[in-house]
């Protein structure tokens, strides 16, 4: 069984499918709707300058997409035709393109996101000058926008009433893929004087990275990943706190540009778990996380920039030259917490980082430094190799305590804690914080309550080989209380 579509728009002679955020060509919405309509169907992406220019010049995310667009290039022209890629400005190409191609129809998948929405707004107008119409449709989630809501009609602002609702709407045709199954000739060749072929990372003024030998770009990349974890789901729940520990799937970087299917992922947990698997049970939950912070960008844009809870932009977060230099020593992982620094450590070198460890480095960032969860926000958008919008404003608002459904205020992540129950034996953080390797299990994730002899025997001078703590938890603890306590009082007017 496939999706149908329920409704059947007018054939048109031609088509354009514009990929994004759907960097595959099986159980593709845009795909399907465009052969559904068209006799001549195209494909194209659109190298946006507007993004790439804000991007340093070597950056996997930017490696991931060309290898990945590159696959799809090369499966279309298997079947006589080719991906047709551009560099510049959509707001540009696009209506260009659809001209030279004389197509009546854009089909697009939906972008939630702000920037995109606005973007999309801009190309349908510039499109519709040229008498072409821009269809979107959703791809990247099992529900949108108003499709899950209170009985009232509203918004939800908590997630386990959400995922109740998710789940009692969730039905199996929800998670039918989108048949692609182009009738020969269908996907058309590109004309000579539009065949420009792809161009290479130097061609787009960016340098090769390391991506090849940590991500497994392209639909067959994630295939592979996924079939893996379907090994180890089941193990899921227990498995996944553990940075050390190969628990988590490893798709959040698929899922960011749509080199795998959603409902895939949502068909095969809802599979196991019915089936009784708590792991499958336990990572669809956070499926579904994805899709709260969705609907939670969309109802509320202003998240991006201002905290969801409205009385905590009224917090003083810390400033000037120590606050500055506490931010360089999270960012770089000289902190003096190991766990801190190794997840750090982890995420500069990697453009990863475990879900646990974002947690713990978030909470020190806003409850131990006292800083702007904003910076740190903007950060691990920089880093991230997975970085999604609404999944990283959630998830810092959550740690922050300003978001939907986040964690209370007054619940601060002790560091020294949640190293000595995630990574027990040192493990993760023998392997990124390597001048602490020698010491012994008891002293490696608080070193400067270490014996003397314990660093001397591992051959570790404080100061030297690695920081004093820049900050004394239980003291930061109490000034977080103090800061927070502005929520609880009446604003000023």
């Amino acid at each position: 069984m496939v999706h149908s579509s329920a409704y059947t728009p007018p054939p048109v002679d031609r088509a354009l499918v514009w990929l994004r955020r759907d960097l595959r060509l099986s159980d593709h919405a845009a795909l399907h709707h465009a052969l559904a309509q068209a006799r001549q169907v195209w494909c194209v992406f659109v190298f946006d300058t507007t993004l790439l220019d804000a991007l340093p010049r070597a950056d996997r995310r930017v490696e991931f997409i060309h290898a990945s667009v590159a696959e799809i290039d090369t499966a279309l022209r298997a079947q006589g035709s080719a991906l047709i890629a551009r560099h510049g400005d959509p707001l540009v190409e696009l209506p260009a393109l659809a001209r030279q191609l004389d197509v009546q129809v854009v089909h697009a998948a939906r972008d939630y996101e702000p920037a995109a929405v606005a973007r999309d707004a801009r190309v349908r107008g510039e499109l519709a000058h040229a008498g072409v119409a821009l269809h979107t449709h959703k791809d990247q989630v099992i529900f949108e926008a108003d499709d899950v809501l209170t009985a009232n009609g509203t918004p939800f602002s908590v997630f386990t009433p959400y995922k109740n609702a998710w789940l009692k709407k969730l039905e199996p045709l929800r998670l039918q893929p989108w048949e692609v199954a182009p009738r020969p000739g269908q996907l058309a060749p590109v004309p000579v004087a539009l065949e420009h072929g792809l161009p290479s990372l130097a061609d787009l003024d960016f340098l090769p990275t390391d991506m090849a030998g940590r991500l497994h770009p392209g639909e067959h990349g994630a295939a592979q990943l996924l079939e893996d974890f379907l090994q180890r789901i089941d193990r899921y729940a227990d498995a996944r706190d553990f940075p050390a520990v190969k628990g988590p799937s490893y798709l959040s970087v698929h899922l960011r540009f749509g080199t795998v299917s959603v409902r895939e992922l949502v068909r095969l947990a809802h599979e196991r778990m019915t089936g009784g698997s708590r792991g499958a049970e336990v990572w669809l939950s956070e499926l579904i996380w994805r899709e709260f912070y969705q609907q939670l960008l969309h109802h509320h844009p202003r998240v991006e920039q201002h905290a969801f809870k409205p009385e905590y932009d009224r917090i003083h977060w810390e400033h000037g030259a120590q606050a500055t230099a506490h931010f360089a020593a999270w960012c770089e992982g000289r902190t003096g917490y190991p766990i801190v620094d190794a997840a750090m450590r982890q995420l500069n070198q990697t453009g990863y980082m475990h879900n646990r460890l974002r947690m713990i480095v978030a909470s020190f960032l806003t409850k131990d430094l006292g800083l702007d969860w904003r910076r740190g926000e903007a950060y691990f958008a920089h880093q991230l190799n997975d970085f999604d919008l609404a999944a990283n404003n959630g998830g810092w608002q959550w740690a922050a305590s300003t978001g939907c459904d986040a964690q209370p205020y007054f619940r601060i992540f002790n560091p020294v804690s949640q190293s000595r129950k995630f990574d027990p034996d040192g493990r993760f953080i023998r392997r990124y914080v390597p001048e602490l390797a020698a010491l012994d299990d008891a002293s490696l994730h608080a070193p400067w309550d270490a014996p003397a002899i314990a660093l001397a025997t591992a051959g570790v001078l404080l100061d030297r080989d690695y920081p004093r703590p820049i900050v004394d938890h239980a003291v930061a603890r109490e000034r977080t209380l103090e800061r927070y306590a502005v929520v609880k009082r009446p604003a000023k007017g």
